[in-house]
């Protein structure tokens, strides 16, 4: 008995003496991972420190890239300015600000600015686009014609996960309901039925009423494939938008941000692209010079590109935008 107490004892001494060492540093040979920041002219995502609340977007401002949401959790009224490389993701694919209607139901990222406030955005992801992604739909679980709400647990395709249970899907005289592409209407929604929806809300709280009801995946891939056709005439007349990086010699750098890869497809080492500077708007601020294309180069979801251009380059400064076109012999 005597034994045991002892061994107790020294087992409990030692239990002590652990917590109270030190805690082992990392090797002094190891660098410190860096802590990310946004930063004005570099494509920079905090991942290690954003918020994602669902919101109800309230405005936009396409000439300052700025605009509002509603919190839906605690009606908080955010104010975000969208970096601009940030990610648009309308209709389940890229688009950009004026895509989005006022009211509308999105994930917006957010990150924080040198007061800590919640301000930078990069990214808006629409209903769609989320439950795409994720392979997620809302299950039928109850429907109410008179009232016309819908009842829905949202999970994957099998129900093997649950997000959340549930959920009314409110519907009015504006609602479309779609079926194989074509217009539909209520009556055409069963119990069991797999949907997906873009919706909005109504000012307050988690409402949310239905602008759009897709029955099946055919209607949700319709309007994804009416938005890339948007967005792929939109970045052809625009250009693709990027950061000048560097102007020296008659030399150019850029990064041009992931939106503009059907452009970016586009622009091969030894051939010629046209650029031009362009505003907060990212709208061109000059007219486009024409530059030879000296390497391209993938960086992550980025491109980077040098050119040679024997124009001059007074107007292109770094951290400040451009916009970039290939040139198609």
């Amino acid at each position: 008995m005597k034994h045991f107490a002892f061994l107790l004892l020294a087992l409990c001494c030692g239990s002590l003496l652990a917590q109270n060492q030190p805690s082992k540093e990392a090797p002094k040979d190891q660098p410190a991972k860096p802590v990310l920041k946004i930063t004005p002219g570099q494509v920079i995502i905090p991942f290690d420190r954003m918020q994602r609340p669902w919101g109800e977007l309230i405005s936009v401002d396409l000439a300052t890239r700025t605009g509002k949401f509603r919190r839906e959790n605690t009606d908080e009224v955010i104010t975000f300015t969208a970096m601009p490389y940030a990610e648009l993701l309308h209709h389940a694919t890229h688009g950009d600000l004026q895509d989005f209607r006022v009211g509308e139901r999105a994930i917006f990222r957010l990150h924080e600015n040198e007061k800590g406030e919640w301000v930078w955005l990069t990214y808006i992801q629409d209903e769609m686009n989320m439950m795409n992604g994720h392979k997620e739909f809302y299950h039928v679980d109850k429907l109410d014609a008179a009232a016309g709400q819908i009842v829905v647990t949202q999970g994957s395709a099998d129900k093997t996960y649950i997000r959340e249970a549930g959920i009314v899907i409110n519907t009015d005289k504006e609602t479309r309901f779609w079926k194989n592409g074509e217009p539909a209407k209520f009556a055409d929604i069963q119990l069991g039925d797999k949907l997906r929806t873009k919706t909005h809300g109504v000012g307050k709280g988690k409402v949310r009423v239905a602008w759009e009801v897709f029955l099946d995946e055919a209607s949700l891939l319709k309007f994804q494939a009416e938005q890339k056709a948007v967005h792929a005439e939109r970045i052809a007349e625009q250009g693709a938008p990027g950061y000048v990086d560097a102007v020296a010699d008659g030399n150019l750098s850029l990064t041009l941000f992931n939106e503009g890869e059907l452009q970016v497809k586009q622009i091969k080492a030894g051939k010629n692209v046209r650029i031009a500077p362009a505003g907060v708007d990212r709208k061109p601020t000059a007219e486009p010079i024409t530059a030879q294309v000296k390497s391209v180069k993938m960086m992550g979801r980025q491109c980077k590109v040098e050119l040679t251009v024997t124009s001059p380059t007074d107007k292109f400064k770094p951290t400040e935008l451009a916009r970039v076109w290939a040139v198609t012999e």
